[in-house]
């Protein structure tokens, strides 16, 4: 690659890393995303290193895991000290423009106590110039139905749809179609905005999608496109009560998850859905994948007239959908942690495929590899650049790790708990998967070690049998810490500076 590339970061929210076609799934049909892997690398076992959005957009942006940039929550804010991909991007004389929302938490130490940019959590990373805003209440999205000619009054309540006779989960189709999808609407500001560059000047773009994040809904032709009686088994025990006894937070989340987080004027809680009632919800998950593989489409038949843009498409995290019970984000399953990675080099022509444990915050370190820039501060993730390539790293991790904060958790449900061991301690969690063991270290729970091969049988704890593995997942987290130690300035002498 010779000079400054064009720049796509596209990402989908709560997309699940097993749901490509591309990645061989069995059911759901993404052409533009398998088309533009084959052009590409796709990274097979990616992984978000936390969840909910906003700390793991922290991760994604800074390339750190949440042991280093605390973003522990929604709203919880990002430390302004840290180096992100806008602010990297401008110091290699990009203008990095935002077409929806990066969830990101100001630091209050630089606003007035006053400004109401402390009062949300949906703030804007620094170094974006914001084209299309998209924050939570749809907005803009909404406005511009308004100016298509739906009544403002009818807004209010633009997801909700009729009920299916006899069903609790209803497939029918909300009022707005296929190309007034907030998907659509981004895209058409993007394409919009594409057709402004004058080809003199690198662009960098960063194309933020809500979907096929909640509420589950998707217009026709996508709420009828799969069968619900389709797709894989779920993975888990055969009921949530059996689900739940396996360790003390997955009872917490069960009485927690609400179903009108999901689902618009639901009522009751996720664990109480059938599985026939879980698969009308994956169906429609499925449908809402399709409908923004078909809005990508669009983008990259407009940049495939030329060779010179460099393109990310990933996620922030993954979505339960139904294994375990569950559905959302959080907790320690892979299925919260599991998402998609495809990225293709300006003039790249060939598919190559990675098995590698790779980590969004890897992503950050490779954009600043791609460009030659030195980060501000000391990223923990890789440069993914050797794999780009079609080279295999001298050394590379040989597990995953993902954190879990679940203090807001506790706050709210505190009764659900059994009693903590130490009310000094965080609420929080730090899984280690590798190839053979999935080992979850709790704060103030007991521990728990699962075969990493277990798919839609009942996870089994086997920590108490296996000391030997929890002693050396220990020891691995251990040294996996003590290497994430901020190195900023550690490798440098302050007469380093001098002169």
């Amino acid at each position: 690659m010779t000079g400054r590339p064009n720049i796509l970061l596209i990402t989908a929210d709560q997309w699940r890393g097993d749901c490509l076609g591309a990645a061989g799934h069995p059911v759901v049909l993404t052409p533009n995303l398998d088309a533009f892997a084959a052009t590409g690398t796709l990274f097979e076992q990616h992984y978000a290193p936390t969840a909910p959005c906003s700390p793991a957009r922290a991760s994604l942006y800074t390339g750190l895991y949440q042991m280093n940039h605390r973003v522990v929550r929604n709203g919880a804010p990002l430390d302004n000290r840290f180096d992100n991909i806008a602010r990297a991007a401008r110091r290699a004389g990009y203008n990095p423009t935002l077409f929806g929302y990066t969830d990101t938490a100001p630091d209050p130490r630089y606003h007035d106590p006053a400004d109401p940019a402390l009062s949300t959590y949906e703030g804007t990373l620094p170094g974006f110039t914001v084209r299309q805003s998209l924050p939570e209440d749809d907005g803009p999205w909404l406005s511009w139905l308004a100016a298509r000619g739906y009544d403002r009054k009818a807004l209010q309540d633009i997801h909700q749809v009729p009920a299916d006779k006899g069903e609790r989960i209803s497939r029918q189709s909300p009022r707005y179609g296929p190309e007034e999808t907030q998907t659509a609407f981004l895209t058409d500001a993007f394409l919009r905005w594409l057709g402004e560059q004058d080809g003199d000047r690198p662009w960098m773009a960063h194309v933020s999608y809500l979907r096929p994040h909640p509420p589950i809904v998707v217009p026709e032709p996508y709420n009828e496109m799969y069968d619900a009686t389709d797709g894989p088994d779920f993975s888990g025990a055969d009921t949530p009560q059996e689900e739940a006894a396996l360790h003390p937070l997955v009872a917490a989340l069960q009485d927690a998850q609400h179903l009108s987080h999901h689902i618009p004027g639901a009522d009751g809680l996720v664990r109480d859905l059938t599985r026939h009632e879980l698969r009308r919800l994956r169906a429609l998950y499925y449908g809402m994948i399709s409908e923004v593989d078909a809005q990508l489409g669009r983008i990259f038949k407009t940049l495939d007239r030329s060779d010179d843009t460099l393109i990310i498409f990933t996620s922030d995290h993954a979505e339960m959908m139904g294994d375990h019970w569950m559905l959302g984000k959080g907790g320690f399953h892979r299925q919260s942690y599991h998402i998609p990675l495809i990225i293709r080099l300006p003039g790249a022509a060939r598919a190559n495929r990675v098995t590698a444990l790779t980590s969004a915050a890897d992503v950050f370190p490779t954009l600043l590899d791609l460009l030659h820039l030195e980060p501000t501060h000391a990223p923990d993730g890789d440069s993914l650049l050797p794999y780009l390539r079609g080279q295999t790293p001298v050394a590379w991790r040989d597990a995953a790790i993902w954190e879990f904060d679940y203090r807001q958790l506790f706050a709210r449900h505190r009764a659900l708990f059994p009693p903590m061991i130490s009310g000094r301690n965080s609420p929080a969690l730090i899984s280690r998967l590798s190839r053979d063991w999935h080992y979850v270290h709790f704060a103030d729970l007991p521990d728990l070690l699962m075969p990493t091969a277990h798919k839609t049988t009942a996870p089994t704890n086997v920590a108490q049998d296996r000391p030997d593995i929890v002693m050396a997942n220990l020891q691995a987290l251990l040294s996996q810490r003590m290497r994430h130690n901020d190195e900023t300035l550690a490798r440098s002498m302050v007469w380093d500076y001098h002169g």
